[in-house]
């Protein structure tokens, strides 16, 4: 669930961005800099201390943004971030930027559950065949669920397309009942 403050901030992103593909850019830009203030305890420290000077909290930023070889606009951002106190809300603008983008340019993201990690093969096949169902190019997020025995359960939205052997046997369960 996205939270309410970040669409406003997702679609001002959007915006000025001026096209999709610029904001998926600068979607993945700030999703670098998420992971790495996400990993980083110091950094959560620093962003959650109210008497540490935004300007302070700026220089930091910039630094770690050079170092990432973040652009102007996505700097920017996270300057606006800083100065309004939102700056450990990144990962949920990013959520709703995704979102706001995968519209723009029609692109579902499905989250798998296999039973195995799937190989690039494989992850091709599903991938190709979820387009074909949905009529648009699709977003893998694949995790490995070893209580599914075998198979793969896949979910866009509300759609989920249960393959997997504990699907079948509830199934076949249900209809014995």
């Amino acid at each position: 669930m996205i939270r309410r403050f970040a669409r406003p901030y997702a679609r001002a992103i959007v915006d000025v961005a001026g096209s999709p593909a610029k904001a998926n850019e600068i979607l993945r830009e700030l999703e670098s800099f998420e992971a790495l203030r996400r990993k980083a305890a110091d950094l959560q420290e620093l962003y959650a201390n109210p008497g540490i000077e935004n300007d302070a909290k700026l220089k930091v930023t910039q630094q770690i943004a050079g170092r990432l070889g973040l652009q102007g606009l996505s700097v920017k951002v996270l300057g606006i971030l800083i100065e309004n106190h939102r700056i450990n809300g990144l990962g949920a603008i990013c959520d709703a930027l995704a979102q706001y983008v995968n519209e723009a340019l029609q692109i579902a993201v499905a989250d798998v559950r296999s039973a195995h990690a799937l190989d690039q093969n494989e992850q091709n096949e599903l991938r190709a065949t979820l387009e074909k169902k949905l009529g648009k190019k699709v977003e893998l997020r694949v995790t490995t669920d070893p209580t599914l025995l075998g198979g793969f359960v896949a979910q866009v939205g509300s759609e989920i397309w249960d393959a997997s052997v504990s699907g079948k046997i509830n199934k076949f369960r249900a209809s014995l009942a």
